[in-house]
Parts: structure tokens; C-alpha cells; sequence
């Protein structure tokens, strides 16, 4: 019987790899961040370690609060620079932008194997690396011995055909999906994804699939290579990278989803789960406060491009106050030079430092008590923005960018 991408990639790592079995793997990259990073350093050295395996493939990143709005999470920035220093890793700057992103601009690739200390590790998949977040104590032994253990998942196989019609995009699909799995539906699942649309899904639609996988409880959400792959790969200046890494004919998948991405509609996600999802048309009309764009989820170059054109020549609503936080700093320098910064502040948009910003509620954009947000992240957890108090609503940059203008949940395709 054939091998599913999943069997592939950690085959290759750990020998023969099938659905429940339990391997040892080489890995390619350990990465932390600032808000979790700190208790892997206080395991690694409660652990007894003094050094890390690969200090190149070690990376620590500052996105969750940058810069510091406290005390505390300073001190923690400084122990995490300390530990950069002390091991050889590499550590980034606050401002360079959310760990998701740097590490599909500057690390993964096809057939890599990658954990970090953060659910949404999984971004990485849309790259054809099989990566995963894990626990605090399982990557502080990960950092240390350079490999670690996994069960193998079974997989999903999500089939995509057409092309997405005006005003729908890939976070459109992946709430789709989200709502049509469940939020546990797929846990410790490989989602991947196949399909003749797949042609007409770009790396950064892919980066934002991949990124949800994990709201549905899945493992990994994995890409095959392709020609899109490729070309990202070779704009990045690592075309080097590339290998073709596809699953065969006959693999076995534990259930098959088809999607024609002609039919999608805009949808959004309501309080207080991902799951709750339901058309814009059912949405319509519901007062926003505040609308969020960016995260790992949304806050690249494309989604920026997007807002960018329905906002031109419009003003946001006199009561909706937009955030705009680019996903990289590189992400933002490009939207400068292409007028989409210009373009976001002269509508009446705040632009935020690179970095995770608002999603999870530290700082930069707290709801008020009873203030609604429409939020382009992947999480509306009850007091996920900084306040129980407050509504979360999920959807695309285009339905973000359009709430913004009129105040009110709104569809996009009324002002493409």
C-alpha cells in the first residue's frame, strides 16, 4: 500500500513510519517565543542540560509582546537573549515579526521536520514540512538532543477543485473546513491537502490553511511540493530547498473531503469557538468596534494587498477603530514600497509594530467589555483579546477590511 505525505516525511527522518507507530526523528528546526520560551529555558536547565544540539536549527523569536508592555515579560526577554548567547542560538529581534512567518520566509522547507513551542508551528506545513507545536518540557529535551518522538497520525485528505470566486479566499476555506470537521474533529490527524485547485492556491493561502489545521485538532496540516513551492522557494533565495515530496496514488486515508472552491461563500467564525462558523450573510449587520488585521494567519504582503484595495479611496467607520499589524517586518517594508501602508493610514488605519500584536490580548488592541472585534487571527476564545467581556468574530481580509469601512459585519463581495 502507498504512503500518505505524513508517512513520508517522518519515514525518511525515522525509517519505516505507519499510522500508530511510534518513531524517533531527526529534526530540522526548534524554535521558542517570548511568552512560552521562558519555561522551556527554566526546563532545560531544571533538566540538566548546558547545551543545545544544533545551535543554527535553535531559534528564539520575539513576537507575543513586542515590544514589552511589562515588567515581567521584559525580564522574560531578557532571559531568553541570555540563553541565546549562552547556547549559540539564534535569536531574532523584537520587531522582526511573528515566529510563523520567519520561519516559513527563512527556514522550512520540503520534508523538514520542525516543532516549536506554539500550536501554530503547524504554518509551516504549507511548505510540505511536517511541523508540529509541543509542550514546554518536550522542547526543551528537543533542543538538547536535536530529535525527539512522535506517533504517527492517521490522515485526512482534503480534495480542492475550482478556483476561489470574488470576495472568497483560503481563510474562507479553512473556516469551512474548521466548521465542517468540529473543533476536535480531526484531533492528532494529519489534514492534507490534494487537488486539481491546488494550482490556483498561492504560498501565502497556503500559510493560512496550514496555520488553522490545528483549530480543528490536527496534528499537522501538510502541503505537497509543487510548482508553487518552488517558486517561493527560489524567491527566498533557498531554490536549493526544493524537492518534490507528494503522497502516492494508493495511500490510505481514514477519510476524504472534497471542496470546490467555486462554491465557497465568506464566512465567519462566532463567539466563543472556531467552529461556530456561519455565512457572512447570517452575520450581516452586527456592530464592530474593532477590526483586527494581521497575525500569522493573515498579516502577510497578499492580505495587506487585499485590504488595501477595497479601503482605497474609503474611510473607516467613525466608531471602528482598525489595527493593521504586518507578520514581518519584511512584509511591512514591502507594503510600504507598494503604497499599501499609505493607502491603510489614510483610510484611518493604526499600524502596529511587526508581531503578534492584538490576538492574544497582552496588549495593542484589549477589548472593552462589551466590545466586538472582527479579528482576521485563528483563535476567538472567550478573553482571548484581553477581556472576557468581549466578542470575537473571525473571517477574511476582505470581510475585515469591509466591516471596517461600514462599522457592521459586512460581505465582501458588496464592495469588490
Amino acid at each position: 500500500m502507498g504512503k500518505t505525505l505524513t508517512e513520508k516525511i517522518l519515514g525518511a527522518k525515522a525509517g519505516a513510519a505507519a499510522p500508530g507507530d511510534v518513531v524517533v526523528a531527526d529534526l530540522d528546526l526548534v524554535f521558542l517565543q517570548d511568552t512560552t520560551g521562558p519555561l522551556v529555558v527554566r526546563q532545560f536547565r531544571e533538566s540538566g542540560f548546558t547545551s543545545v544540539a544544533k545551535p543554527d536549527r535553535a531559534v528564539l523569536f520575539f513576537d507575543h509582546a513586542a515590544p514589552s508592555p511589562n515588567r515581567q515579560l521584559s525580564n522574560d526577554h531578557v532571559l531568553l537573549r541570555q540563553f541565546a548567547q549562552e547556547t549559540g542560538s539564534v535569536a531574532y529581534r523584537v520587531g522582526d515579526g511573528v515566529c510563523h512567518q520567519l520561519v516559513a520566509e527563512n527556514f522550512a522547507s520540503p520534508g523538514d521536520i520542525i516543532v516549536g513551542s506554539d500550536s501554530h508551528t503547524v504554518t509551516a506545513g504549507a511548505l510540505g514540512a511536517f511541523a508540529t507545536g509541543m509542550g514546554s518540557s518536550d522542547i526543551a529535551v528537543a533542543l538538547a538532543l536535536g530529535k525527539t518522538w512522535f506517533r504517527v497520525p492517521e490522515a485526512f485528505l482534503v480534495n480542492l477543485e475550482g478556483d476561489f470566486p470574488r470576495g472568497v479566499s483560503a481563510k474562507d476555506l479553512v473556516l469551512y473546513l474548521i466548521g465542517k470537521l468540529g473543533a476536535d474533529g480531526a484531533t492528532y490527524k494529519a489534514l492534507e491537502f490534494t487537488g486539481s485547485g491546488l494550482a490556483n492556491v498561492t504560498m501565502s493561502q497556503r500559510l493560512t490553511i496550514a496555520n488553522m489545521a490545528v483549530e480543528a485538532g490536527a496534528k499537522v496540516g501538510l502541503f505537497p511540493s509543487d510548482e508553487v513551492t518552488r517558486e517561493f522557494l527560489v524567491s527566498r533565495g533557498r531554490g536549493e530547498k526544493y524537492q518534490q515530496i507528494s503522497p502516492d496514488p494508493d495511500a490510505h486515508y481514514e477519510r476524504v473531503i472534497s471542496v470546490n472552491l467555486g462554491q465557497l461563500e465568506p464566512m465567519v467564525a462566532f463567539p466563543h469557538t472556531v467552529d461556530n462558523v456561519y455565512p457572512v450573510t447570517a452575520a450581516r449587520g452586527i456592530k464592530v468596534q474593532q477590526v483586527f488585521l494581521g497575525t500569522c494567519t493573515n498579516g502577510r504582503l497578499e492580505d495587506l494587498a487585499v485590504a488595501s484595495d477595497i479601503l482605497k479611496g474609503r474611510q473607516v467607520y467613525a466608531d471602528t477603530r482598525l489595527l493593521v499589524a504586518p507578520a514581518s517586518r519584511e512584509v511591512l517594508a514591502q507594503a510600504m514600497d507598494m503604497g499599501y501602508i499609505q493607502t491603510l493610514l489614510g483610510a484611518g488605519a493604526l499600524i502596529l509594530p511587526p508581531g503578534c500584536a492584538a490576538c492574544l490580548g497582552l496588549h495593542q488592541g484589549v477589548l472593552g467589555d462589551g466590545e466586538a472585534c472582527l479579528s482576521t487571527a485563528n483563535r476567538n476564545f472567550k478573553g482571548r483579546m484581553g477581556n472576557p467581556e468581549g466578542l470575537i468574530f473571525l473571517a477574511s481580509p476582505a470581510t475585515a477590511a469591509s466591516s471596517a469601512i461600514t462599522g457592521e459585519l459586512t460581505d465582501p463581495r458588496e464592495m469588490t
